[in-house]
């Protein structure tokens, strides 16, 4: 048996080797190629099944309406921003008629959804647990998960993770802390800009053009004081809120850096007023930016 070979099957389901540059037809005689090619007959003739003898990779057959299909899911992501129809379809390049076909298909599937009021669509639930899963295997999450745990068995806080999202801070983990809340927040949750300590924490620290774009989607009108409020955050490097957005709720907010000093998550610990001590110099500040530092030192 050749040691290195491409197999063939063409459209009559005639298995075939080339050697040295011809074919022969695998026959019984040779069972090696024989059984390989008896398990290879859905595969049309000229697409490769193995790598040449210089080792270099053949391209495979794929299903092309996946990949027509996955047009228009990069569009969704590549703008960051729910899409109409006809918006959506030429981003993929593709007809409107085209478009719909295949967005109804994703919807079934929950990769995408349409926005029952404004008809525009957006990436879907199934979407969403696919960025979690890969959000898991990124550096800065795998680094806080476990001191998010921490933090919340040594505070008695809830204590959520957030990262940048299309529509704003998305918390992407939310530990329960000892002390009941009336707020909804979850995996999921997405955060005022302006009206939370997580919100401020990123508009103070991350990109200015991926705050930029996430403003642009919250018609939240900003206090005369926002800009003077952002410029303190960034001296002391923490934010709190107390009684908002929800009565009854405060919380204290901290960035959380890589070793270029770029911001990658946020990390903040929620409790009920009067039992969530939001001073600047307290216990929750300080464990929170030492749980920050630690998770920083994971990065650089």
């Amino acid at each position: 048996m050749i040691g290195a070979m491409l197999i063939f099957v063409n459209s009559k389901r005639a298995c075939y080797l080339q050697i040295s540059g011809k074919y022969r037809n695998a026959s019984s005689d040779d069972y090696r190629s024989a059984n390989i090619c008896a398990s290879l007959f859905f595969i049309d003739r000229g697409v490769p099944l193995a790598r040449s003898e210089d080792g270099e990779e053949k391209k495979q057959r794929g299903v092309q309406s996946v990949e027509v299909g996955a047009r228009l899911l990069d569009a969704l992501a590549a703008r960051r921003e729910p899409l109409a129809l006809s918006a959506l379809a030429e981003a993929a390049e593709l007809s409107s008629a085209q478009a719909h076909t295949y967005l109804v298909s994703l919807t079934r599937l929950g990769l995408v959804k349409r926005d029952a009021l404004t008809g525009n669509y957006e990436p879907g639930p199934l979407s969403l647990r696919l960025g979690l899963l890969n959000l898991e295997h990124q550096p800065a999450y795998r680094a806080a998960a476990p001191r998010v745990t921490a933090l919340a068995l040594a505070t008695g806080m809830s204590v959520a993770v957030s990262v940048a999202g299309p529509q704003g801070p998305t918390i992407v983990r939310y530990e329960r802390g000892g002390y009941p809340l009336h707020v909804n927040l979850h995996v999921g949750t997405v955060m005022s800009l302006s009206g939370t300590s997580t919100g401020r924490v990123f508009r103070a620290f991350d990109d200015a053009a991926r705050v930029a774009a996430m403003l642009a989607h919250q018609s939240e009108a900003d206090a005369p004081d926002m800009a003077a409020r952002i410029d303190a955050i960034r001296v002391r490097g923490i934010e709190r809120s107390v009684d908002a957005p929800s009565p009854g709720v405060s919380s204290m907010s901290v960035p959380v850096f890589d070793g270029k000093h770029r911001m990658q998550l946020a990390l903040t610990a929620i409790g009920p007023t009067g039992l969530a001590d939001v001073d600047w110099n307290g216990p929750l500040a300080h464990a929170l930016m030492d749980a920050a530092r630690d998770i920083a030192g994971l990065l650089s």
